[in-house]
């Protein structure tokens, strides 16, 4: 009897087709495997009893990078095969086939670049089909070595009989090289010149001890590396990259390394051994050499293990913990190509490592936490883009083009969302370009020619835009998505969730369906459509985007708005600092509305409130009040205390009264009560507004369940406090998973929102 399989999903790349051809030798069955540009095909004879033992061996044993998402078989006549072999890959045109991420280097591959006699000893470069680069150096589908920007390395023979043997791992691994054939590692200083030494990185590393700032190529663009015990180093990397207080991530050699600086729990340290190998948010032992100028007024440090040979070849030859950030002046894209890198990051890095395998795609390091034994994912590029999330409904084809801060689009064909790797904040003509050309890699990767495009309603932003030229480019359907509504969507999506449900979307800025900057926001929502249900009360944000970057001007903008100026809080600390003219500017905002947009913003509270404690007056980047705030209250574990609030308004509708809370903070603060009670106080005070506003919701809509979204959950306490309460009142809460809870999962819900009033239409 003959069986036709069909296997789609992440099954190329990844080792399946030697895990095939082994499988039917130990079933002893004739036929062939191959890939094409949509599954991988197999045809396989024997009899039905060995026949259904092989089907069911394909799911049971596939190899772990490989991910089944269907497999389809019929039966028929034998066609006389003799023996099993792997046949050529097979293009059909527009079809298409999911893209493997970049994958960290496996246990063997290290083993290999460690053993001495190994003709891959010290080799940067090595890999096998359970490891190494994918997504960035795929050109094209199917995924073979022609359409990869490895097809200008013509292998050795000692690579091609690896290459070309059914049994071994390295089995048409596409990215397969050694010192004889690969890629090469080159020492330059900043102009491009060569640095000569006989061993790269044994320089690099002595380069990395001394203090040096280096520059390094890797899989999905260039990190910027310095010692992290060094403060100097550490703090000439922030003056020349233009990033004052930002936390960086560091890299550790190993697990015994990351428990000499952080605690974790068997979640966290799950992550970091993973395939994806992100860079997980760790609480910082106050024992660590590594300075505080890495994270400077954060509690929990971003940690990742070394994910590529070359990393292990240099923080094994270093010794020391290092800075890994992005290759990048704050608010650009990641460099990725040799001649770019030189040229854009020659006035930060003083050395550059690079090597001469190409980048086709940049992508930056993700970013994980866990809160209460769940991962979430903060920001999503390498080990999982691009991998898409499954809808529950078959999805025409369309563009999402995502939010304008933390930007990721997403294209959508059949039941696949592909949420884009992260693209950034679109606010210059480098990050735009950037996302133009990865849309149009995803659309030639997934072979999608969208027939309908969605955007944020805010009309300035950059995606926005974008999105309309290529409307009337294109002559296609142009749908709109408010941007609260798109993060519980996102949230939906991601727990395969239909709704309708409570919505809590909780955020700095979105542009709200009456003209107003909404963000502290509860809604009866599903896939379709929404109706607000509840809000914090609008409130001044004297100057705008101003107020943003200087959190005491939204401060005595609330408290004009709501105590007066007669009240006790002129005397407050945060005010000090701040001009009497400065100050008068900011009470003729507030009592003329000049420059002085309405705002329900979560965001922009927390931000008050901070200012208020004395914690942030002013910010270097986004949330950093909130941050600050959040690891401050931390100190105050014990602390129960609330702050008052009241909410009006009727059954239909709430509003979050704030003169009380922030009376009641005012008081704390001139009593000399610390920041971190405050804040413990503050966040218990929003877990508890949150339940309340719920439990109203729920009396009128009878929903039971709460979806959480914006950025704002991405804050561990404030997310911990909020779905503890929920539990204890009944709710079953829904959180994000596998995209950001930031603005990073608002394509993922434009999509949805778009795909069904597409699909529902008449």
């Amino acid at each position: 009897m003959l069986a036709r399989i069909s296997a789609r999903g992440v099954v190329q790349g990844v080792g399946f087709r030697p895990f095939v051809y082994s499988l039917a030798l130990k079933y002893g069955l004739d036929g062939w495997v191959c890939n094409t540009s949509e599954d991988v095909r197999i045809e396989v004879e024997g009899t039905r009893a060995t026949l259904d033992r092989f089907i069911a061996g394909l799911e049971r044993e596939a190899p772990p990078l490989a991910r089944i998402e269907s497999l389809s078989v019929s039966f028929g006549k034998p066609a006389g095969y003799s023996g099993f072999e792997i046949r050529a890959s097979v293009a059909h045109p527009g079809r298409y086939q999911l893209v493997s991420p970049d994958i960290a280097t496996c246990g063997p591959c290290i083993e290999d670049i460690f053993t001495a006699g190994n003709r891959r000893r010290g080799y940067p470069f090595t890999n096998c089909t359970n490891c190494g680069p994918r997504f960035t150096i795929i050109e094209d589908i199917p995924y073979d070595r022609p359409l990869t920007t490895m097809s200008v390395f013509r292998m050795c023979p000692d690579c091609q009989r690896e290459y070309e043997d059914p049994l071994d791992r390295r089995f048409h691994a596409q990215p397969n090289a050694c010192p004889a054939c690969g890629p090469r590692l080159q020492l330059t200083d900043n102009r491009g010149n060569a640095v000569d030494c006989p061993d790269t990185i044994r320089k690099t590393a002595a380069l990395l001890r001394e203090g040096s700032i280096v520059a390094i190529k890797g899989l999905g663009g260039f990190l910027l590396a310095c010692n992290a015990e060094n403060s100097e180093a550490v703090m000439l990397l922030r003056r020349r990259k233009h990033r004052p207080s930002k936390p960086f991530a560091v890299m550790l050699k190993d697990m015994g390394e990351v428990k000499n600086h952080c605690t974790l729990n068997a979640q966290e340290q799950g992550l970091l051994l993973s395939p994806q190998a992100p860079i997980v948010l760790l609480p910082w032992i106050d024992g660590s050499g590594i300075c505080r100028e890495v994270g400077p007024g954060i509690k929990h440090l971003g940690v990742m293990l070394p994910y590529t040979p070359l990393h292990h070849l240099i923080m094994r030859e270093t010794g020391l913990p290092l800075v890994m950030t992005s290759g990048n002046i704050s608010e650009e894209p990641i460099a990725g190509q040799n001649g770019e890198a030189l040229r854009r990051l020659g006035g930060i890095a003083d050395y550059f490592l690079l090597h001469n395998r190409d980048i086709h795609s940049t992508y930056d390091d993700s970013v994980t936490m866990v809160v209460d034994k769940i991962p979430h994912i903060i920001r999503r590029a390498r080990g999982y883009a691009p991998y898409p999330v499954h809808l529950t409904f078959t999805a025409p084809q369309l563009l999402a083009c995502g939010a304008e801060e933390k930007n990721t689009f997403c294209l959508t064909r059949d039941n696949h969302a592909f949420v884009s790797q992260h693209i950034g904040d679109m606010q210059n003509i480098e990050t735009l370009e950037h996302y133009i050309r990865t849309v149009e890699l995803y659309k030639q990767l997934f072979r999608i020619r969208p027939e309908a495009i969605a955007h944020d309603m805010h009309p300035d932003y950059l995606p926005t835009r974008y999105a309309l030229e290529e409307a009337h480019k294109h002559n296609l359907r142009v749908i709109p998505v408010q941007h609260h509504h798109a993060h519980i969507a996102s949230c939906l999506a991601d727990n395969s969730h239909e709704g309708p449900v409570i919505g809590v979307a909780f955020d700095g800025t979105g542009y709200g369906t009456d003209g107003k900057i909404w963000g502290g926001e509860f809604m009866v929502a599903d896939c379709q459509g929404f109706k607000r249900a509840g809000q914090l009360e609008y409130l001044p944000l004297p100057g705008g985007s101003a107020a943003i970057k200087k959190p005491y001007r939204t401060a005595l903008g609330y408290l004009l708005a709501l105590l007066g100026s007669s009240t006790p809080h002129v005397g407050m600390d945060f005010l000090k600092g701040i001009s009497r003219d400065e100050i008068d500017l900011v009470k003729r905002q507030v009592e003329t509305g000049l420059n002085t947009p309405l705002t329900s913003s979560m965001g922009r509270l927390f931000d008050a409130i901070s200012a208020m404690a004395g914690i942030r007056t002013a910010i270097d980047y986004e949330a950093q009040a909130a941050i600050e705030m959040e690891a401050q209250a931390c100190d105050a574990t014990g602390e129960k205390g609330l702050y008052p609030f009241s909410i009006t308004g009727d059954q239909n509708y709430s509003i979050i009264r704030l003169r009380e809370l922030l009376a009641a903070v005012a008081a704390d603060v001139l009593a000399g009560c610390r920041g971190a009670t405050v804040g413990m106080r503050f966040h218990n005070t929003i877990a508890a507004m949150t339940r309340d506003t719920c439990l109203r919701i729920q009396a009128h809509s009878g929903l039971g369940t709460v979806a959480l979204s914006g950025g704002c959950f991405q804050n561990r306490l404030l997310l911990g406090k909020v779905t503890a309460l929920l539990g204890r009142s009944g709710f079953k809460v829904l959180t994000h998973r596998n995209v950001p809870a930031n603005d990073g999962g608002i394509s993922l819900g434009q999509a949805v929102i778009a795909g069904r009033s597409l699909t529902l239409q008449p």
